[in-house]
Protein backbone atom coordinates (compact mmCIF):
# COMPACT_ATOMS: atom_id res chain seq x y z
CA UNK A 1 0.00 0.00 0.00
CA UNK A 2 2.68 2.54 0.55
CA UNK A 3 4.50 1.73 -2.35
CA UNK A 4 0.91 2.62 -4.76
CA UNK A 5 1.15 5.95 -3.23
CA UNK A 6 4.60 6.44 -3.46
CA UNK A 7 4.05 5.41 -7.30
CA UNK A 8 1.56 8.16 -7.83
CA UNK A 9 3.37 10.48 -5.86
CA UNK A 10 6.60 10.11 -7.72
CA UNK A 11 4.01 10.29 -10.85
CA UNK A 12 2.60 13.20 -10.04
CA UNK A 13 5.42 14.82 -9.47
CA UNK A 14 7.06 14.46 -13.12
CA UNK A 15 4.03 15.22 -14.72
CA UNK A 16 3.88 18.45 -12.65
CA UNK A 17 7.76 19.16 -13.71
CA UNK A 18 7.40 18.18 -17.04
CA UNK A 19 4.38 20.61 -16.99
CA UNK A 20 6.02 23.47 -15.51
CA UNK A 21 9.03 23.10 -18.00
CA UNK A 22 6.16 23.57 -20.83
CA UNK A 23 4.64 26.47 -18.92
CA UNK A 24 8.48 28.42 -18.79
CA UNK A 25 9.22 27.43 -22.27
CA UNK A 26 6.37 29.42 -23.51
CA UNK A 27 7.16 32.11 -20.99
CA UNK A 28 10.50 32.54 -22.39
CA UNK A 29 9.28 32.14 -26.03
CA UNK A 30 7.04 34.97 -25.81
CA UNK A 31 9.04 37.41 -23.79
CA UNK A 32 12.39 36.98 -25.73
CA UNK A 33 11.61 35.99 -29.03
CA UNK A 34 7.99 37.39 -30.32
CA UNK A 35 7.36 40.10 -27.81
CA UNK A 36 11.04 41.97 -28.82
CA UNK A 37 9.93 44.00 -31.63
CA UNK A 38 7.38 45.65 -29.23
CA UNK A 39 9.66 45.65 -26.45
CA UNK A 40 11.88 48.06 -29.10
CA UNK A 41 8.67 49.77 -30.02
CA UNK A 42 8.13 51.05 -26.35
CA UNK A 43 11.68 52.51 -25.73
CA UNK A 44 11.05 54.13 -29.29
CA UNK A 45 7.73 55.74 -27.42
CA UNK A 46 10.04 58.59 -25.83
CA UNK A 47 12.12 59.44 -28.85
CA UNK A 48 9.14 59.69 -31.70
CA UNK A 49 5.58 58.77 -30.73
CA UNK A 50 3.85 58.79 -34.21
CA UNK A 51 6.88 56.01 -35.39
CA UNK A 52 6.37 53.84 -31.90
CA UNK A 53 2.38 53.63 -32.63
CA UNK A 54 2.71 52.37 -36.19
CA UNK A 55 1.08 49.25 -35.05
CA UNK A 56 -1.89 50.87 -33.79
CA UNK A 57 -2.18 53.18 -36.91
CA UNK A 58 -1.86 50.02 -39.34
CA UNK A 59 -5.02 48.61 -38.00
CA UNK A 60 -6.45 51.83 -37.43
CA UNK A 61 -6.17 51.86 -41.80
CA UNK A 62 -6.91 47.97 -42.35
CA UNK A 63 -10.36 48.83 -40.15
CA UNK A 64 -11.23 51.56 -42.12
CA UNK A 65 -10.26 50.04 -45.45
CA UNK A 66 -12.44 47.36 -44.30
CA UNK A 67 -15.72 49.68 -42.66
CA UNK A 68 -15.10 51.16 -46.45
CA UNK A 69 -15.50 47.70 -48.47
CA UNK A 70 -18.47 46.45 -46.43
CA UNK A 71 -20.77 49.64 -46.56
CA UNK A 72 -19.87 49.45 -50.47
CA UNK A 73 -21.20 45.85 -50.40
CA UNK A 74 -24.23 46.75 -48.94
CA UNK A 75 -24.95 49.51 -50.93
CA UNK A 76 -24.62 47.40 -54.25
CA UNK A 77 -26.78 44.68 -52.31
CA UNK A 78 -29.47 47.39 -51.76
CA UNK A 79 -29.52 49.08 -55.35
CA UNK A 80 -29.52 45.66 -57.16
CA UNK A 81 -33.05 44.48 -54.75
CA UNK A 82 -31.00 40.87 -54.15
CA UNK A 83 -31.20 41.76 -50.69
CA UNK A 84 -34.12 39.53 -48.62
CA UNK A 85 -35.28 42.04 -46.08
CA UNK A 86 -38.57 40.47 -45.05
CA UNK A 87 -39.08 38.67 -41.42
CA UNK A 88 -38.77 35.59 -42.87
CA UNK A 89 -34.90 36.20 -44.25
CA UNK A 90 -33.20 35.32 -40.98
CA UNK A 91 -32.89 31.65 -40.11
CA UNK A 92 -34.31 32.69 -36.61
CA UNK A 93 -37.65 33.51 -37.48
CA UNK A 94 -38.01 30.23 -39.59
CA UNK A 95 -40.58 27.45 -38.33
Amino acid sequence: MKYDNLFYICTYLKIQSKMRDLVYGIQDLFENFLFVPFNMLKEMELENWWTANTVNWLFTIVGFIATYYWLKQIKLFNDEGTERDDVTAHSIFED
